[in-house]
């Protein structure tokens, strides 16, 4: 995607007050958070933030309504300060020790919310005082999210490769079958592929990694259900599969225990229709304390990976 370059008027510097101020509302989307963050007053922030839109000529929010959300000016100039603020962290690293992270803010953005679960809680650990936010989405919506600067990092399942995104593997996974427990194979070790053309499945949404992989599975088999009904999230077809509606695919991390469910891995499902999952940030950012604290913890949850990843000796703990 073209990025238009900002353009403030010829002669006219900014004044770092100011924009500090718009990056930490930028941060937090409210004010009050942000000043809080900064330890100053509301109207303070608020009057910093007028005073750099009014000096030049630029409206940086769509409204001053909570949640605050970026105009598309106001992306583009937190990309940015993004960068700004990210060197300034290296250069105080640098000249005088590692930077804090007390107060800072942590926005993760994952397709994945038992992944997001495990890095909260892992990061939370080390990072008590680090204010954390998470928002879930699938991978297209998440990646959108960290190129438009509105998350630090993404969680997110066979990202596009791009060189504005640093990548980091995360987890690989293989591919189950969600069935009533009452199903007539419910006591099987293995779910037979055919059995699909007697069955209604349940499926994601277009855009949803697990239909992209369940659908080429049942394309390579040559086979077809009787019926498909699209639901648009995981927990929706965990509960209408345990009503008995259908059976549907799911990721392994994605099956917690129900009476009412039994989980089974799929016949020609072993290899090749696997899903990879990252920890993504932006390129730039990836030498940030904020990002390059996460990318440690990163290596630590590896083993805990469902699927063994290359190099990487797995341990019990899912």
């Amino acid at each position: 995607m073209a990025t238009k370059a900002i353009s403030f008027g010829t002669g006219v510097s900014v004044n770092f007050q100011h924009l500090r101020a718009f990056h930490a509302i930028a941060v937090e989307a409210s004010v009050s958070r942000a000043a809080r963050r900064l330890n100053v007053s509301q109207p303070t922030l608020s009057q910093q933030l007028k005073a750099l839109e009014e000096r030049h000529g630029v409206s940086l929010f769509e409204s001053r309504k909570s949640p605050l959300k970026l105009s598309e000016t106001g992306k583009q100039l937190f990309r940015l300060s993004q960068k700004l603020f990210s060197a300034s962290d290296d250069i105080s690293e640098m000249l005088g020790g590692a930077v804090g992270l007390d107060g800072t803010t942590l926005r993760i953005a994952s397709d994945s919310p038992p992944y997001a679960a495990q890095l909260v809680a892992a990061f939370h650990r080390l990072h008590p005082t680090v204010q954390l936010r998470v928002r879930i989405g699938n991978a297209r919506e998440v990646i959108e999210q960290l190129r438009q600067a509105e998350a630090d990092v993404a969680i997110a399942s066979d990202p596009p490769g791009d060189t504005l995104f640093a990548y980091e593997p995360l987890y690989a996974d293989r591919i189950v079958i969600a069935i009533p427990a009452g199903h007539e194979f419910a006591g099987a070790t293995c779910f037979p592929l055919a059995a699909l053309q007697s069955e209604t499945l349940l499926i994601r949404e277009e855009t949803s990694r697990t239909r992209a992989i369940s659908q080429s599975l049942i394309a390579a088999a040559e086979i077809e259900p009787v019926a498909t009904i699209e639901m648009h999230t995981r927990e929706v077809i965990r509960e209408a599969v345990a009503l008995g509606v259908g059976v549907g695919f799911f990721f392994s991390c994605e099956a917690p225990p129900d009476p009412r469910i039994v989980y089974l891995p799929v016949e020609g499902a072993e290899v090749g229709f696997r899903l990879s999952g990252y920890v993504v940030c932006l390129t730039d950012r990836r030498r940030s304390a904020l990002v390059r604290e996460v990318m440690a913890i990163v290596e630590t949850l590896r083993p805990l990976s469902p699927v063994a990843l290359p190099g990487v000796e797995k341990r019990s703990g899912r």
